[in-house]
């Protein structure tokens, strides 16, 4: 029996998420059936999958994986870690951080189904809203894993594999991968119906008709879907729930709670008991004064220099560099430490953050791209106009048709303000791909120990992490990815 599959997920998400209930009846040793049985049972399973997110196996294992093939980093050493493997296209079938996240993934899937299939349309406002979410969180897993496992959708998505599109809760599976065309348009059907399911109004820590608009908006951009790339975008500018940062604003918009953040859509809520010290998202980017943290990952050169390049641009505070006692920059390996801090801080606490998954800063760059594909260029560089100014910039600072600062065309402004704004968010790796633009990492770090260069075109078999051998041996139908 696979792992990922058991029959005890839903029943131990409900006992995590009801252990504060007020409802003084114990869910403890209660049967499924009974479970789904009640709105509030339902609510505390689909709690349960929101918390099974916030396992590092997942959450922390998705933003090393999603940012650490990008180019806005530099690793300073080896390390047991298999981010190292992430981080170096060194990918392997026994890959722990591909293991965890293939198995959490699912899990929350199945948890997710559990739900989906206990609830009928129509019902009840309250029950409409549960199942949108749970529709919601399974698309999310969906995609998440698709973009980690399947190649990019622009590189025959009808023949390449996906993953396995799961609807079931059976316990074991001798599923197939699914074409990577077949598990967006999956995740699509799903996101449209959970939009209009969503009618509530929950805080940014839960999923809404919002999220899944902003969703909807990304995965259609990576499927060169210019049209509703921006017309979802435009749903979500339009709400008026969000709004951008100012530039006072922009220094604490990770350290703040994300529900005080009017700018951010989605973020996987993390308090003070969910703090993970050492292994933290953010312990491998930062040490804090008190020595907590690894800090061994840093901005990457290339990333410095770009950011750099613009003395006003607020986004610079989130670097910050690691000086000796005599104040000369602290080198570790021979590499500069400097610190990446958007995810410490928050509350105080150096390895504390709510790892946001989609903000509002995201909707204009989709959409300045989708226009600047469309040959709306104009509309391209004032959406990026908006980004820059939330950052502080102003004046000669901003772009113009006639002013693109030295780049070639108003995609490449689209892509570098992607690259700046978003930057260890894990969107830089797949903008590059998705673009047919290659990887390049001229710049000192672990990457490679001989010169500090490496290139990996878009078209590079380890683009894509292995499905874990450990899940191919249990399913005989699990093809892996060419080696």
């Amino acid at each position: 029996m696979t792992p990922i599959f058991s029959r005890f997920i839903l029943l131990g998400s409900v006992l995590l998420a009801s252990a504060c209930s007020i409802d003084k009846t114990a869910y403890n040793g209660l049967s499924e059936e009974v479970i789904l049985q009640n709105a509030q049972g339902l609510r505390a399973a689909t709690d349960g999958n929101y918390t099974f997110l916030k396992d590092s196996d997942y959450t922390r294992n998705l933003f090393i994986m999603n940012e650490y093939p990008g180019d806005n980093l530099t690793l300073s050493g080896t390390t047991t870690d298999p981010l190292f493997l992430t981080y170096t296209y060194r990918h392997t079938s026994d890959q722990g951080n591909s293991l965890q996240i293939y198995r959490k993934g699912y899990q929350v899937i199945v948890g997710c189904n559990k739900v989906i299939g206990a609830i009928k349309e129509g019902t009840s406002k309250e029950l409409d809203q549960l199942l949108g979410e749970n529709l919601f969180l399974r698309a999310m897993v969906h995609f998440d894993l698709v973009r980690l496992f399947g190649r990019p959708y622009n590189q025959s998505p009808e023949t390449n594999p996906g993953i396995i599109i799961k609807t079931d809760t059976k316990a074991d599976d001798d599923a197939s991968r699914a074409t990577v065309k077949d598990v967006y348009t999956f995740v699509i059907n799903d996101l449209t119906k959970a939009a209009k399911l969503m009618t509530s109004v929950r805080t940014n820590s839960y999923a809404s008709a919002a999220a899944a608009y902003a969703l909807l908006s990304r995965v259609s951009l990576y499927m060169n879907d210019h049209a509703n790339a921006i017309s979802y975008a435009n749903l979500v500018i339009a709400d008026g729930r969000f709004t951008l940062s100012t530039p006072t604003q922009v220094p604490d918009f990770y350290s703040v709670e994300n529900e005080q953040n009017r700018e951010i859509i989605l973020a996987i809520k993390h308090t003070l008991k969910d703090d993970r010290g050492f292994s933290a998202i953010g312990s491998m980017y930062y040490t804090s004064p008190g020595g907590v943290g690894w800090g061994e990952v840093y901005a990457s050169q290339a990333y410095q220099d770009l950011v750099n390049k613009y003395p006003n641009d607020q986004r610079r505070v989130f670097l910050v560099r690691k000086l000796t006692a005599q104040g000369q920059q602290e080198k570790r390996n021979g590499i500069d430490k400097v610190y990446i801090t958007k995810f410490s801080n928050q509350g105080g606490i150096p390895t504390l953050s709510s790892p946001v998954l989609l903000r509002l800063s995201e909707m204009y760059l989709n959409r300045a791209e989708a226009y600047a594909k469309t040959g709306e260029l104009a509309k391209a560089i004032e959406d990026v106009n908006l980004i820059r100014k939330r950052a502080g910039l102003s004046g000669t600072d901003l772009y113009s048709a006639t002013d693109l600062k030295g780049l070639p065309t108003v995609l490449d402004v689209v892509l570098q303000e992607r690259r700046l704004e978003l930057a260890f968010e894990g969107h830089r790796p797949y903008d590059l791909y998705r673009n047919n633009l290659s990887l390049t990492r001229n710049y000192p770090g672990y990457h490679n120990t001989q010169t500090g260069q490496q290139t990996v075109a878009p078209d590079d078999k380890q683009l894509v992490h292995l499905i874990p051998e450990a899940e191919i041996t249990l399913n005989r139908n699990l093809k892996q990815n060419p080696l």
